[in-house]
């Protein structure tokens, strides 16, 4: 049993008939797409995105050989999906994903294990995960960063077909806490005050999501504290260069910075940048007024040249300085929004389009909350990149289904509950893979299309009080002396 995903002949299509991708590697990802039991449009769309001839390509260039093995690079990158989208994933939880069977494609060739397990009184596959967590830890990080990277580069190319829509990408950064060890503490330093050093190590992470989609670029980060310590300017600065073409940059106060409009400008990218107040008094030369909109030449002041020597001597952007007076919905009072573009569109529309990016806002709480990236529990540098790698990988999966429905339904992808989808996903799937026949497992996938388009968020609006942080309940370890 297996249906295709039909939500929208612009994407779906284009993805699903195999256009995006290579033809298959072997006779057995021909025939698995008829053979294997429906399981869910995510791991559709995995296969699909993430063909088999894309891993042993990246293994390839890894210079990374596997023998013929039950956990395979894409079975591990596939399982480590599977927990990310959990509500609360396991290492058993991916074992006994692999035990209730997967298509045969995620292997190049027949695995002598499996075949024996399959046999009637054959040697059962294992339910312990020590394997699962030996594999994840051998896993190629550049593998599983390759494989990223083509999974978001397939889905966003799609989605820059539709009509009327500029490719824009907002920009944010958030810490993230790991677990500790020393290689950790020594990578990413935790956080000192008077009373001493606290527990956790703690990197600075940015992401970048699409406007329309809200697919996501693979994350930059390092560390918050220490000799290394990263800015969020400095990581958009490595990250810029993973950008679709031309995309816009936009960006809060924080990332109004002539190094960030200098780069995204080197780079053909246009920029909307959000300036401080004082920044943006030095720019246009004297007190803000609403209703401004000139040209501007962009040049670095002392302290930038100071904090990037490298600008050359002739350095500079030509652009815009819009001044805007903007009323928050709140009643609060209003206030004078200052914006730096390369764009040429109307003023009116480069504020509109600054408006939305409290999107992201909402998207980092998707990852940090409902994908568990606030805290990782891994130990290792290796496997912090790789979590939160996998993480996004999922994200960008369970993005693409929401933008297929919404096409399906007619709605914009960003109404549609990321996190009610995620949800509908996992009550269905298993249930689909269950169904004793085609004909129940057509009701259920059917059942599950519909539910996945009442998936919409209630209307509400953005509040413009100032930020609070909750402390969480959380013990810290006692201190030993």
């Amino acid at each position: 049993m297996y249906f295709s995903l039909d939500f929208s002949k612009s994407f779906s299509d284009t993805l699903l008939d195999g256009s995006l991708v290579s033809p298959p590697a072997t006779a057995a990802d021909a025939s698995s797409a008829v053979a294997a039991p429906y399981k869910a449009d995510v791991l559709d769309l995995f296969q699909k995105l993430l063909p088999l001839q894309i891993f042993l390509a990246a293994l390839n260039q890894a210079k990374v050989r596997e023998n013929n093995r039950v956990y395979t690079s894409r079975v591990v990158v596939w399982l480590m999906v599977c927990q990310r989208l959990q509500a609360e994933g396991t290492l058993e939880s991916a074992v006994l994903e692999l035990l209730g069977g997967l298509p045969g494609s995620f292997w190049p060739q027949p695995c002598k294990r499996l075949e024996e397990a399959a046999k009637e009184g054959g040697p059962r596959l294992s339910k312990q995960t020590g394997a699962y967590n030996k594999a994840r830890h051998e896993l190629s990080l550049a593998v599983v960063e390759q494989c990223c990277d083509h999974a978001f580069q397939q889905l966003i190319q799609q989605a820059e077909l539709a009509p009327n829509r500029r490719p824009a990408f907002f920009f944010d950064g958030t810490t993230v806490r790991t677990a500790r060890s020393e290689e950790l503490v020594a990578a990413y330093p935790p956080t000192s005050n008077q009373h001493g050093e606290s527990h956790w190590p703690l990197l600075r992470m940015l992401v970048a999501h699409d406007l329309y989609t809200g697919l996501a670029l693979r994350p930059q980060w390092g560390p918050v504290n220490g000799s290394g310590a990263v800015s969020e300017q400095g990581l958009l600065e490595e990250a810029i260069d993973r950008l679709p073409s031309l995309a816009a940059v936009v960006g809060d106060a924080n990332f109004g910075v002539f190094s960030v409009a200098y780069a995204a400008d080197q780079r053909s990218h246009p920029v909307v940048l959000r300036l401080t107040t004082a920044r943006a008094q030095s720019l246009a030369g004297g007190p803000l007024r609403d209703g401004t909109d000139r040209r501007i030449q962009w040049r670095p002041s002392r302290e930038d040249r100071r904090s990037h020597p490298q600008l050359p001597m002739d350095a500079v952007v030509p652009g815009r300085l819009i001044v805007r007076q903007v009323q928050p919905s709140n009643g609060a009072a209003p206030f004078l929004l200052a914006l730096f573009t390369t764009l040429e569109d109307s003023a009116e529309q480069v504020v509109e389009l600054y408006g939305k990016r409290w999107n992201i806002e909402v998207d980092l709480r998707h990852l940090k909350g409902t994908l568990r990236l606030e805290e990782l529990t891994c130990t290792s540098v290796e496997m912090v990149a790789k979590e939160i790698d996998v993480a996004m990988l999922a994200y960008n999966l369970v993005r693409a289904v929401i933008y297929l429905t919404a096409q399906k339904a007619g709605l914009e992808p960003r109404v549609i509950s990321f996190t009610q989808v995620r949800n509908v996903l996992q009550a269905f799937g298993p249930r689909i893979a269950a169904a004793p026949d085609e004909r129940t497992a057509r009701k259920l996938y059917d059942d599950m299309l519909y539910y996945l388009s009442q998936c919409k968020l209630p209307q509400r609006q953005r509040s413009s009080y100032p930020r609070g942080v909750w402390p969480k309940s959380k013990s810290y370890p006692a201190r030993h002396s």
